[in-house]
């Protein structure tokens, strides 16, 4: 079975993450097998995407979320790290702004859609809006309950105006999380992507369980499909997405546009 087919979230099914094993590694056994295939991998990443740039018919938009220390910067950095920044862009979004108050919860989001020809990376994404809005009531339920609907509508817009839409969520266990705090707090090379925030955010970890299970469950379409990836182990992560990756854009058959010289007649001095 394919990892998409094996990490999709079926639309309209219900996601119980507690029945999701987080240290699944499918048919892999160890860390080295996982490093060869995703050095192909990467080669092939590389060359759909310069299809997809220089056909600049269709984008790619990749949503990543996860609880604190998921791995979204480690998946971002080995994933996508090698691939051209010219047509690769990252878009981190935090706690949203005065300005962005003032609009729909979805307008800082529709500006950083994906341009024909790109790769886009959102780093945290429009589900914050059913995530840590929902944990900490930042709005009533009255106003968030209504946001999966939108936010299904928002992605159909996009898919049907030619971007593939592929949303992946890092999943980890408790304790994998405890083990890597831990060693932000040992490591003095880490000690600055330690969070006091971020360690408080653990006793809502239930919560935020619920939360995302929501999301996944009532969000994963045919025109967005959630992955939900093991993650506990980081080569597997890394492994995992950039197959699915190479797996979606290769069934794009995407060509490269006719020359717009007559090249069988160029003469060059």
């Amino acid at each position: 079975m394919k990892l998409s087919d094996r990490f999709r979230v079926k639309p309209g099914s219900k996601v119980t993450l507690a029945r999701r094993d987080p240290d699944d590694t499918a048919d892999l056994a160890d860390k080295k097998a996982a490093k060869k295939r995703m050095q192909k991998n990467l080669e092939r990443l590389a060359e759909l995407q310069y299809r997809l740039y220089a056909e600049s018919k269709r984008s790619v938009l990749v949503v990543l979320q996860a609880l604190d220390a998921g791995g979204k910067d480690g998946t971002i950095r080995h994933v996508m790290g090698p691939l051209n920044p010219q047509s690769c862009k990252v878009v981190s979004f935090k706690a949203p702004t005065d300005e962005e108050l003032a609009h729909d919860f979805l307008w800082r989001i529709h500006r950083h859609a994906p341009r024909h020809g790109e790769i886009r990376i959102f780093n945290r994404s429009h589900y914050e809006d059913v995530l840590i809005v929902r944990v900490h009531n930042l709005v009533p339920k009255s106003v968030w309950s209504k946001r999966y609907e939108q936010i299904n509508a928002f992605e159909k817009i996009l898919a049907q105006n030619h971007t593939h839409i592929l949303k992946f969520y890092l999943h980890i266990s408790k304790d994998e999380q405890r083990q890597r705090f831990q060693a932000r707090l040992d490591d003095p090379t880490k000690h600055w992507k330690a969070s006091e925030a971020d360690f408080a955010e653990r006793k809502f970890w239930n919560a935020y369980v619920k939360a995302y299970e929501a999301a996944l469950s009532r969000c994963s379409t045919d025109d967005a499909p959630w992955f939900i990836i093991p993650a506990n182990k980081k080569w597997f992560r890394n492994y995992a997405i950039s197959e699915i990756l190479v797996d979606t854009l290769a069934k794009l058959r995407m060509k490269f546009p006719a020359p717009k010289a007559d090249i069988a007649n160029v003469k060059l001095d």
